[in-house]
């Protein structure tokens, strides 16, 4: 059972609208495929390359001999890699907010124990090193 094209086209349109992307941000070009398809492929453009200007991420789509087939494979594969980029960016924030708190958060009590503990012996051993006056 497979989606009618015009609702493929809105789900896409939504897709694109969540994750920023307007249709003016990409770039496309149409260069000749290589490969398997005989004549059609080294007589035609149906390679289609995207190029997302905000990010700079790239896309190279030549996996089906029609160009329209292409263009929609590299729309797929672009708005998968914008997805991953925002997603990665949010756990380095996510993290780097986790890393503070936990910078920021009070020792324990077995850690502030053991930190005393060797504050007090690192002051012994200076303690040892001074010189012994003859009074």
């Amino acid at each position: 059972m497979s989606a009618s094209p015009l609702t493929a086209e809105t789900e896409f349109a939504q897709r694109m609208a969540a994750l920023g992307v307007r249709e003016c941000d990409l770039e496309e070009s149409f260069v000749r495929s290589g490969g398997h398809g005989g004549q059609n492929v080294n007589k035609t453009s149906t390679c289609v390359m995207l190029v997302h200007r905000p990010t700079g991420l790239q896309v190279k789509c030549q996996e089906s001999r029609q160009q329209g087939l292409n263009r929609q494979i590299a729309r797929r594969v672009l708005l998968a890699k914008i997805a991953a980029l925002q997603q990665g960016q949010r756990t380095a924030a996510r993290a780097e907010l986790e890393k503070i708190r936990r910078q920021n958060r009070k020792p324990s009590k077995g850690a502030k124990r053991r930190m005393l503990a060797d504050k007090s012996h690192h002051a012994g051993k200076k303690a040892a090193r001074r010189s012994v006056s003859m009074e």
